[in-house]
């Protein structure tokens, strides 16, 4: 077992209750997306104990990060949205020279793969035309809105997975994301399982794929995935502050989202 990855584990956890901030691209900071699709992929393969010995504690890392954070992170947004947001502009572009050296991009890069960075970073950044506000969670749940959660589960956890695109945001899009957290912080069993059980199928799938093109077309993919990852800046960026004491405040968030990633970049890739 790879206890290792229960931190790692919470630190995508902690991500993924966030709109506009992707597991996947917590996963390309602590260099272990590719292991982490790989071992998707390979859980139900011969080499099943090894591939479940690095997923078991980074799922334990996930669930304990979304349980004891899922409060936590709803109150920084509703009190220190700036500040927030700032926080993770800071990790997400911090992440982007790691990106772009695990490419290669100076050297294999050629005018496709510069298309493909353009498309990935539209296809996100347009989503910032679909933001939603919702009136609030769910009250009456019945086989309707059990399939709707299901189904919420599996489209945001196919997101998930990628870099730069945010599961919890396409919770929001779809009106699901203050009915799943809210179930989260009240430990509403129901709605956890429910949407737990399309948020594992939609991750089985989509890890397929992605571990295809990543096997047929690596450099295509990282270029798509560098799109993705910008594209996500506009999406998650607050717009600026209207006072100095809050402009201060996320530049030193920014500041330390970006050191964050730097140097935990840093280490986890040596290591």
């Amino acid at each position: 077992m790879k206890w290792k990855n229960i931190y790692r584990g919470m630190l995508m956890g902690a991500s993924d209750v966030v709109p506009g901030v992707s597991g996947g691209t917590i996963a390309v900071i602590l260099g272990i997306y590719d292991e982490l699709i790989t071992a998707i992929n390979g859980f139900l393969s011969k080499d099943w104990k090894k591939h479940l010995g690095f997923l078991i504690p980074l799922g334990i890392g996930v669930v304990i990060s979304v349980l004891a954070l899922a409060n936590l992170i709803e109150w920084l947004f509703e009190n220190h949205p700036g500040p927030t947001q700032f926080f993770f502009l800071g990790l997400i572009i911090g992440v982007l020279p790691f990106l772009f050296s695990k490419a290669d991009a100076r050297h294999s890069f050629s005018a496709r793969h510069v298309l493909l960075l353009l498309i990935g970073a539209l296809l996100v950044a347009s989503m910032v035309f679909f933001q939603l506000e919702e009136s609030g969670p769910i009250e009456q749940l019945d086989i309707g809105s059990y399939l709707f959660l299901f189904f919420a589960g599996f489209i945001a956890s196919s997101a998930m997975i990628l870099p730069g695109i945010s599961g919890s945001f396409i919770l929001l899009i779809i009106g699901a994301y203050t009915t799943v957290i809210n179930g989260i912080s009240n430990l509403q069993l129901d709605i956890i399982a429910v949407v737990g059980i399309g948020i594992v199928l939609g991750i089985i799938i989509m890890s397929k794929l992605i571990h295809y093109f990543l096997a047929k077309y690596p450099i295509g993919t990282y270029a798509l995935v560098i799109g993705l990852v910008i594209g996500s800046v506009v999406v998650i960026f607050p717009g600026w502050p209207q006072n100095w004491p809050s402009l201060l405040a996320c530049i030193i968030t920014f500041a330390a989202g970006l050191v964050s990633a730097v140097t935990l970049g840093r280490f986890e890739y040596k290591s």
